[in-house]
């Protein structure tokens, strides 16, 4: 199971000749009285329409329009600084997280244990400081460490034996749930050291540390998977990998590396979300798991369509954030944010497989336009 197949690196179809009216000139507004004129009107709107480029950034016109709701319907409780904070403090961890799959989603692998692995991260660094008294950094570097050996594990079942990334991370993210409970013993670990806690809850310009750290890990990885050889090789890849190999790409590196990225920002994350919380339990990394993954597939309905981006990931956790947000301070149950969640996951996949059908469809009829 592939995830390009709902999703796959390629180009939009959006920047199209713009349609003008029969003597080049733009048509009038006046009132339309002809056929002809109806579709000059309909060709006119169609171009502004495209001049916004609704399809790439529809996420921002949606997002300004959940803000304008709820600031309307809420504006004593959504329209302060605190509440901004948190959806920003909170979207951070799994943007983190987020921005980590990107990689292992753009090279065709799924990677199912991020959730799990974040659990274990945030309970493993918990024990080491608090039940151990380990140094705070040490701590950090060991809980990374191990997420590091995980993500080389995944890979080593994925592209050394061949099993399907989907099967492996399914099966290692019960096993790692496993090894968190058994430290845990099903039982909060804190309060964090004071000093780990302030690693990940300073503040600059308003923004928690944790919010920094997102932007900058998204920033690298931004630059490296689309400014840098290896990002297109990466993209390369997941778009077909027989035919990348074929062209000298080394597939299976690539695939190795961005599974090994992605168990070590997911276990970044888990250090980092012990230290913001400084209490953590075995059930800490699930929430994680659907949020990020809806992310990235509603992402690559935004700003390049049909390709995981960074930016339309991080657009895509803005939205479910503040629409989460919204609905809460609304009075909504605790279940409102999985329903909500789960709702942007199926229709992200759904929109990208619609939007990928229908450039298929383009692509044929142009070819056969030409070949006749």
């Amino acid at each position: 199971m592939q995830p390009e197949n709902t999703a796959v690196a390629g180009g939009s179809d959006l920047h199209r000749p713009q349609l003008t009216a029969a003597d080049g000139s733009e048509p009038e507004s006046a009132t339309l009285r002809k056929p002809q004129d109806v579709a000059t009107g309909l060709g006119t709107m169609v171009t502004r329409l495209r001049h916004l480029q609704l399809a790439r950034f529809s996420g921002l016109y949606l997002w300004a329009l959940i803000i304008a709701i709820f600031s309307i319907a809420v504006p004593s409780t959504f329209l302060t600084s605190t509440t901004w904070e948190n959806i920003a403090a909170t979207q951070a961890i799994t943007a983190i997280v987020a921005v980590g799959l990107l990689g292992a989603l753009a090279a065709g692998s799924f990677d199912l244990s991020v959730g799990s692995n974040l659990g274990l991260a945030a309970i493993m660094c918990s024990w080491l400081t608090v039940d151990h008294h380990v140094n705070p950094v040490l701590g950090v570097l060991v809980t990374i460490a191990v997420g590091l050996l995980i993500g080389a594990v995944n890979a080593a079942l994925v592209v050394g034996i061949g099993i399907d990334s989907f099967i492996v991370t399914l099966g290692v993210s019960s096993i790692l749930l496993a090894v968190t409970e058994l430290i845990s013993q099903d039982q909060f670990i804190g309060p964090l050291p004071t000093s780990l806690q302030n690693f990940a809850n300073w503040r600059f310009l308003g923004l928690t540390g944790v919010v920094w750290y997102a932007i900058g890990i998204a920033v690298i990885v931004w630059i490296v998977l689309e400014h840098t050889a290896a990002g297109r090789r990466t993209a390369a890849t997941g778009a077909n990998r027989e035919a990348a190999r074929l062209s000298g790409v080394a597939t299976n590196r690539h695939r190795v590396v961005t599974l090994i990225v992605s168990a070590t920002l997911a276990s970044l994350a888990g250090a980092l979300v012990a230290a913001r919380t400084g209490e953590v339990s075995s059930t800490i990394g699930a929430p994680y798991l659907l949020p990020a993954f809806s992310a990235c597939f509603l992402g690559t309905t935004q700003l390049k369509p049909g390709r995981f981006n960074v930016w339309g990931t991080i657009l895509a956790l803005l939205l479910l954030g503040t629409g989460i947000a919204g609905l809460q301070l609304l009075g909504g149950q605790l279940w409102i944010s999985d329903m909500f969640t789960g709702a942007a996951l199926v229709l992200a996949v759904a929109f990208a497989a619609l939007g990928q059908k229908q450039r298929l469809r383009r692509l044929k009829n142009r070819t056969e336009a030409e070949a006749a």
